[in-house]
């Protein structure tokens, strides 16, 4: 099976972003490195199983590398490689394991082990295996005629970031759908890696402390933060009925997505906690607003979002993150999160700074259909 050039399937690009994350789950915190004497192959002699393994360890180890074996193989047999999509695909996923174990040999907070390398590999051919077969039941051509309904033909960066806006929701944030909320850390690490320098008084002095959202501030915060992705979605799609689809479900995957950061983070019991009266509000104003919008042109739906980005991120960096916030990121830092703590809190802090980039790039294209 082929694709044409004007509809390039997204499978490429997802399968890309989702290796780079395994390479900055399986390496983070990348500091440390040292030779420690042991030869990096020797993980794979040794024996199975190892002393010290949980059924976490094993789920997530096949979850892991399950999308990545999927995507690769959803990308060849959209490109034309129907017989090689399988045996490439969990090749694929096998090498990129076994290339993160031996490069945690160098690692001191890393142990490489060759169950890790079985399970990971397992995983990748599960999810290519899933690939193959929901080509052969016709699921991934019945797919390609739902995007071509649904979406314009040069829809694929706006998919991929649509795709990764709840995985980087996951992550705790200060306030709801508050991704990008970089200013305050990034002072901190500039003050401490310039603190001995000479170039430590370049740095300019904040002359007031940052000021807590207000209600008010954090309802427009979160209404905003909860029109991006709507706004997003409206840049590829060009019929108003799915476009309010896209919408609806996108606030409900945001505050599914949410409430389940929430229980990770304080607890079941905790899950709905945020849901407080601004919150509310917001996500109705952010629904409205989303509603008002509909009929716009993909154009001025894509000048619409830079606004609404570069506000959203404006309101953002200007407040201040709680200590308790600081403490609830400890969580995510110990135990069974240290493996996707980097990971997701890079997808919070970079994912509205791509999208902006993205639909900069849209927006001054002559040929952006209206």
């Amino acid at each position: 099976m082929t694709v044409s050039a004007a509809h390039k399937t997204v499978a490429w690009p997802l399968a890309q972003v989702y290796a780079a994350l395994i390479v900055f789950a399986s390496l983070f915190p990348f500091s440390g490195w040292r030779a420690q004497g042991i030869a990096p192959e020797v993980f794979l002699w040794a024996r199975l199983p190892p002393p010290y393994w949980t059924r976490f360890d094993v789920a997530i180890n096949v979850a892991g590398y399950a999308p990545l074996g999927f995507l690769l193989a959803l990308a060849l047999l959209r490109t034309g490689w129907p017989r090689g999509a399988l045996p490439l695909a969990a090749l694929g996923g096998g090498l990129l394991s076994l290339l993160m174990e031996f490069l945690q040999i160098y690692l001191p907070e890393r142990v490489p082990s060759n169950l890790d390398l079985l399970l990971n590999a397992g995983g990748a051919l599960v999810g290519a295996l899933l690939a193959t077969l929901m080509e052969r039941l016709g699921a991934i051509d019945r797919w390609g005629r739902f995007r071509a309904r649904w979406f314009v033909p040069d829809a694929r960066g706006g998919l991929v970031l649509l795709a990764l806006w709840p995985w980087a929701l996951l992550f705790p944030a200060a306030e709801p759908f508050g991704l990008g909320q970089v200013l305050e850390r990034l002072e901190a690490v500039a003050v401490q890696a310039l603190e001995d320098s000479a170039f430590r008084d370049w740095l300019p002095e904040r002359l007031e402390p940052l000021q807590a959202l207000s209600p008010a501030g954090e309802l427009l915060c979160v209404a905003l933060g909860l029109l991006v992705p709507c706004l997003l979605a409206y840049c590829v799609i060009l019929h108003r009925g799915r476009r309010a689809v896209a919408a609806l479900l996108g606030a409900l995957v945001g505050v599914g997505i949410t409430a389940l950061s929430a229980a990770l983070s304080y607890g079941p019991t905790h899950a709905w906690e945020w849901l407080n009266t601004p919150v509310v509000a917001g996500i109705g104003s952010g629904l409205v607003l989303a509603v008002v919008l509909l009929w716009l042109p993909r154009r001025v739906c894509a000048v619409v979002l830079l606004l609404v980005l570069t506000l959203h991120l404006s309101l953002l960096n200007h407040a201040p993150t709680s200590a308790y916030f600081a403490q609830t990121l400890q969580t995510w830092e110990q135990g069974r999160f240290i493996r996707f703590f980097g990971l997701g809190q890079w997808l919070g802090w970079l994912w509205p700074y791509v999208t902006l980039v993205y639909v900069l790039l849209q927006a001054a294209r002559k040929d952006s259909s209206s």
